[in-house]
C-alpha cells in the first residue's frame, strides 16, 4: 500500500480509503460483513474509513462504528454532513444550528468522541461561508472534529471558503472529496489545481465510475452490477453517454490487457496517479469486492498506459457531464438566472 500525506495537515493516509456507503441498507450489507470488509481492508493496509450520516440515514455509521470498536486509535475516521435526514426542513445544510446536532447525532452512532475528518457533503447555497466555517471551528476547538474538509465542491466554492476563512480569521476546509474517473475528467480543468494551489488533501469518489470500470459493464454483456438496479438510466445503452462509456471501457479494457493488468487496477492506478489526489475511495458492497480493490493498492501506471489512456477520454473531459453533483444553482434554477 502506498501513503501519502493529507494535504498540509501530516496526517499519513492510504492510497486507497474504504468508503461505507454500501454498508446497511444501500448495499444489502450486514454487520457480520461489514466487520469483514472492515478488517480485510485493515490488513490491506489501508487506514482511512470514510461513511456520512445520510448513507442508510445513518445505519453506516452505525456498521462503521461496531467494526472499528477497540481500533479507533489506529484509523483515519471520516464522515459527513448536509444531506437531508428525515423530512425535517431544518435538518440538512451547512447552518450552525444543524451542524452541532448533525456532529453530535454521528459521533453517537459511530460510537466515538471524535472524527478526525468533518466533510461538507454538498455546498449549501443558502448558508454564508462564514456562518458553517465559524460553526466548523468551535467544533474542531472543541475536540469533536480534527479536521474539517469540503465534497464535491465547485472549484470557485473551494476559493471562496479559503477566502472567508482567512477574511474571518477562522479554521479552514484542508480536503476536498469530488467524484474522478477515466471517464469522468472534468475536475482536471478546475477543482485539483485550486486543491494544489491551496494545498488540500483530495478524497476521490468514484474512481469506478458507478461500476463502469469495474469490468462488469462490457459490450455483449448483460449489465448486473448492484448500481444497474438503483439507477438504470446510467447505463441504458440507447442513451447517447452511455454508448460513448461503453466503447470508452471497451477500449480501456485492451489497454489494461495489453498493461497486464485488471481493468479496475487500471482505473484505480488512473485515479491515485495525478499529483493532486492523495486517495482514491472504494466502496466495496463484498469481501470479495474488497480484494478486486486491493489488488490495486500498489499499481502505479506507467507514462506510455497513462498517454494511451488520454487518447480515449482525454484530460478534462467528462464522458457523462449531466451527472456531475457541483453544477452552479445559477444553471439548474432558472430564477436565478433571469430577472
Amino acid at each position: 500500500m502506498q501513503y501519502r500525506t493529507l494535504g498540509r495537515t501530516g496526517v499519513q493516509v492510504s492510497a486507497l480509503a474504504l468508503g461505507a456507503m454500501n454498508f446497511g441498507r444501500i448495499g444489502r450489507t450486514t454487520q457480520d460483513e461489514a466487520t469483514a470488509i472492515v478488517d480485510a481492508a485493515l490488513e490491506g493496509g489501508v487506514n482511512v474509513i470514510d461513511t456520512a450520516d445520510m448513507y442508510g440515514d445513518g445505519e453506516s455509521e452505525v456498521l462503521v462504528g461496531k467494526a472499528i470498536a477497540g481500533r479507533r486509535a489506529d484509523l483515519v475516521l471520516a464522515t459527513k454532513a448536509t444531506m437531508p435526514i428525515g423530512d425535517e426542513r431544518n435538518h440538512r445544510g451547512s447552518s450552525r444550528r444543524w451542524l452541532v446536532t448533525a456532529l453530535d447525532d454521528s459521533l453517537r452512532r459511530l460510537g466515538v468522541d471524535h472524527v478526525d475528518l468533518y466533510q461538507m457533503h454538498r455546498w449549501d447555497p443558502t448558508t454564508s461561508d462564514e456562518e458553517t466555517l465559524s460553526a466548523l471551528t468551535d467544533l474542531q476547538r472543541a475536540g469533536k472534529i480534527r479536521y474539517f474538509g469540503s465534497s464535491t465542491f465547485p472549484a470557485y466554492r473551494i476559493v471562496q471558503a479559503q477566502w472567508a476563512a482567512r477574511e474571518h480569521h477562522l479554521s479552514r476546509y484542508v480536503t476536498e472529496q469530488p467524484s474522478y474517473s477515466i471517464l469522468q475528467r472534468g475536475i482536471e480543468a478546475d477543482v485539483l489545481p485550486v486543491a494544489r494551489e491551496y494545498g488540500l488533501g483530495v478524497l476521490v469518489w468514484s474512481p469506478l465510475a458507478s461500476g463502469w470500470l469495474s469490468g462488469a459493464v462490457r459490450k455483449g454483456r448483460e449489465i448486473t452490477t448492484s448500481r444497474s438496479k438503483v439507477m438504470p438510466q446510467r447505463f441504458d445503452p440507447a442513451l447517447p453517454a452511455n454508448r460513448a462509456r461503453l466503447e470508452a471501457v471497451e477500449r480501456l479494457a485492451k489497454i489494461a490487457a495489453e498493461a497486464g493488468l485488471t481493468l479496475i487496477q487500471l482505473a484505480l492506478g488512473f485515479a491515485t496517479a495525478h499529483p493532486a489526489v492523495t486517495s482514491a475511495l472504494i466502496g466495496p458492497r463484498t469481501p470479495e469486492h474488497l480484494h478486486s480493490h486491493l489488488a490495486a493498492a500498489d499499481t502505479v501506471l506507467p507514462a506510455d498506459v497513462l498517454d494511451a489512456i488520454d487518447e480515449v477520454v482525454a484530460p478534462g473531459v467528462d464522458l457523462a457531464a449531466h451527472e456531475k453533483f457541483d453544477t452552479p444553482p445559477a444553471l439548474l434554477d432558472a430564477t436565478l438566472r433571469r430577472r
